[in-house]
């Protein structure tokens, strides 16, 4: 029987010993009452991280003529957190394993105090560049949890609904982004630029609350205690570095853009603030919503067709952003972001429904061949584990390069239109990676493409 985690009192290390989703009879009487209970705590603490992580892109509204600070200072302030997020991950991903999930979720949720007072003390004219630079890497804490939540709430669940969990887990998280950017916008139009600190002592409370619900109603598993050396595993197989080639398009869009929208709009179109606030929202907001349709459609129908489909639609998405910036056309060119938003939360849930359904089916093939079943099992879980920790990373690093390129587009061009060029170009070239590896390849010609289809990929 499974230890269940209840029973014990609030405080105590909640380690659960027996853990064995892929048993229905386990699944249904047991682990799916524990299960839903850590993601919609895992959630909570992600969802908290995700708006610590892109904090500035609402906190660069508030730096009027006062701080002295150009469009190419803005773009780098933006850029620093993506960069100390995106290496984060890594290290979130392995603190699963040596902490346990719930232990780190307490620890990650509470590092992002520090760079939420730091943010608070330091927000004001006169503050020289370089102290807004180290506050801001500090916020890239926010990053890092991503990935230590999407590794935990991986071995909660067993394949069969690993597309949608993990898709309503990222979702859920990445509505951070929207919320606080309406945080910042109710600010802006209310108490006016001088009080960014406003957004700050909201999220002071709400970082306390993510702490406790970790460690009330949140558990360990034991078994992940053993999943140490899978991330040096894992980047030994070339599968890993082909997700997080793809993981780039996808997660790295969304997060470079939502970074970067608000300042595109104010540079390209001289949009104010509260302008420019007014409308970046909507993208972060509807490419979450449609993180957990693109795990579902993955369930459905196979997460390597709809990734295919979704790069293709982003390249087309980004044409029309260029359309309108030669029509210059405000509206249309919004539009076209928030295609591009909801595009890249469809593909961040099929691509990670992708990686453990790729793991998942090699064990089914090892078992297949007389290797003993639980091992397997087992190995599958760690690895897609540190998968997508290795993905999210670089992944992630994507943001990074979004918000570079647009920095260098408009100091040498007055626009984003080059780096917009650019992105297109790289949709195509993942949507020909991902028709070439996994719908032509050695999975389609192999014998495992019955497998993948039924797995998910």
């Amino acid at each position: 029987m499974a230890t269940n985690p209840s029973t014990e009192e609030p405080g105590k290390k909640k380690w659960i010993d027996h853990w064995e989703p892929e048993d229905e009879d386990f699944w249904e009487h047991t682990g799916k009452k524990i299960a839903n209970r850590n993601l919609w705590f895992s959630i909570f603490a992600e969802h908290i991280g995700f708006s610590v992580w892109t904090l500035w892109s609402v906190l660069v509204l508030f730096m009027g003529p006062d701080y002295g600070f150009s469009a190419a200072d803005k773009f780098l302030l933006v850029s620093t957190p993506t960069l100390v997020g995106s290496i984060l991950r890594l290290p979130y991903t392995l603190a699963v394993a040596r902490f346990g999930g719930r232990d780190w979720t307490i620890i990650s949720a509470g590092l992002l105090l520090v760079p939420t007072i730091l943010a608070a003390i330091v927000m004001r004219p006169g503050v020289p560049l370089w102290v807004f630079l180290l506050v801001a890497a500090v916020g890239g804490v926010g990053g890092g949890n991503f990935a230590s939540s999407m590794t935990n709430i991986n071995t909660f669940y067993p394949q069969r609904r690993k597309g949608w969990a993990l898709g309503l887990n990222a979702g859920g998280g990445n509505l951070g982004v929207a919320v606080i950017q309406l945080v910042g916008l109710l600010m802006l139009s209310t108490a006016g630029a001088a009080a960014p600190q406003l957004v700050l002592w909201v999220y002071i409370p709400l970082i306390v609350l993510a702490c406790l619900g970790a460690v009330r109603y949140m558990d360990n598993i034991s078994s992940v205690r053993n999943d140490r050396g899978a991330m040096r595993e894992v980047v030994m197989q070339r599968q890993a570095w082909v997700m997080s080639f793809l993981y780039i398009g996808t997660f790295g869009s969304f997060i470079g853009y939502s970074f970067a929208f608000a300042l595109v709009l104010q540079n390209q179109f001289h949009r104010t603030p509260v302008q420019a606030a007014a409308v970046t929202f909507l993208g972060p907001l509807l490419g979450s919503l449609s993180r957990p349709l693109g795990g579902k459609l993955a369930d459905t129908i196979g997460g390597a067709k709809v990734t295919l489909v979704t790069f293709l639609l982003m390249a087309a998405g980004a044409g029309l952003t260029l359309v309108a910036s030669s029509m210059q056309s405000l509206s249309l060119y919004t539009a076209g972001f928030v295609v591009l938003f909801v595009l890249s939360g469809i593909g961040n849930g099929s691509t990670y429904k992708m990686i453990p359904a790729i793991f998942r089916t090699k064990a089914a093939l090892a078992v297949a061949e007389g290797a003993p079943e639980q091992p397997e099992v087992l190995k599958a879980r760690r690895l897609s584990g540190a998968l997508i920790g290795v993905a999210g990373a670089v992944g992630a690093l994507g943001g990074l390069f979004i918000n570079l390129a647009f920095r260098a587009s408009f100091q040498s061009f007055g626009s984003g239109d080059v780096a917009v060029y650019a992105f297109l170009a790289f949709y195509l070239v993942c949507g020909v990676t991902t028709w070439a590896v996994y719908l032509r390849g050695e999975f389609a010609r192999s014998s495992e493409q019955f497998t993948l289809a039924r797995a998910g990929v």
